[in-house]
């Protein structure tokens, strides 16, 4: 098996594993995945559930063309140290590491690496991610092609400029979290209320999933289709008149711009 046609994902967690099974389900040959981790026990787990080949992380970045590293920020230093004397030039490295910039990543390995930054987020877990990718100083077409391959296998991608992930972070990357956060409220709400919590919970999530879909498929915008469930002087009204007064619309603004700056506080911390 020649090196150009195998990919290792360095670092078996969740999204790690979420993007192997991903591009397995995709059609990608086991034969042509690695796997690189450290964790003897999570490592013959993964060959069991899956059949990947797994090694330590040198030898899966030395045997793979493309490398996808899958670990938390704090990690990204010592795994690049590590790997840095095997990287060689014209290999693809694509990054899921919140808040690390492709210049840093450039800087701890040989001249000449191709690195790509994504932004993923969790509903990859159940094949409907948002990834946002960026392009480093040294990416031509065909690395942007396959790094949007790969993330296709678990959902939607999006090229952005690098300058822009701070809100794409905000955005997207966060952007499950205030959907669970409101789903969460409205539940509340709905056993307040006096529906039972099984009754609340099943008619909330039904609802957020019907009108995700109903955004999607219609490709209207959402104001339209808020005006349409909207009577006058009917119940609809008289609930978005208390979201407005209470500034639900600035506190997303506010909380959106509070996390764009900790994603670029995070990125310089770690540059």
């Amino acid at each position: 098996m020649s090196a150009d046609s195998r990919t290792a994902i360095l670092g078996a967690g969740v999204m790690g594993e979420t993007l192997l099974s991903g591009l397995i389900r995709a059609g990608r040959r086991v034969e042509d995945l690695l796997v690189g981790e450290k964790r003897r026990e999570r490592g013959e787990e993964l060959q069991e559930r899956y059949g990947v080949t797994v090694l330590g992380n040198v030898e899966a970045a030395r045997t793979a063309e493309t490398i996808v590293i899958v670990v938390k920020p704090q990690d990204m230093d010592d795994l690049l140290a590590e790997i840095a004397p095997v990287v060689r030039p014209g290999q693809l490295v694509v990054s899921l590491a919140a808040g690390i910039t492709t210049a840093l990543i450039e800087s701890r390995l040989p001249e000449g690496v191709a690195v790509v930054r994504v932004m993923p987020n969790t509903p990859a877990l159940v094949d409907e991610g948002m990834a946002a990718i960026s392009r480093g100083s040294h990416c031509d077409e065909s690395h942007l092609l396959e790094a949007e391959e790969l993330m296709a296998s678990v959902g939607r991608v999006l090229r952005v400029p690098e300058k822009q992930q701070d809100a794409v972070t905000a955005v997207s990357g966060s952007g499950p979290a205030y959907i669970f956060f409101v789903v969460e409220a409205m539940i509340e709400a709905g056993v307040h209320l006096g529906l039972p919590r099984s009754t609340a919970s099943e008619l909330v999530v039904q609802t957020v999933v019907g009108s995700a879909k109903l955004l999607r498929e219609t490709g209207e915008h959402p104001v339209v289709l808020r005006e349409r469930v909207t009577s006058p002087a009917g119940t609809t009204a008289a609930a978005v008149r208390e979201l407005e007064d209470h500034k639900v619309r600035a506190a997303f603004l506010t909380a959106l711009e509070a996390a764009r700056d900790r994603s670029r506080a995070l990125a310089e911390g770690s540059s």
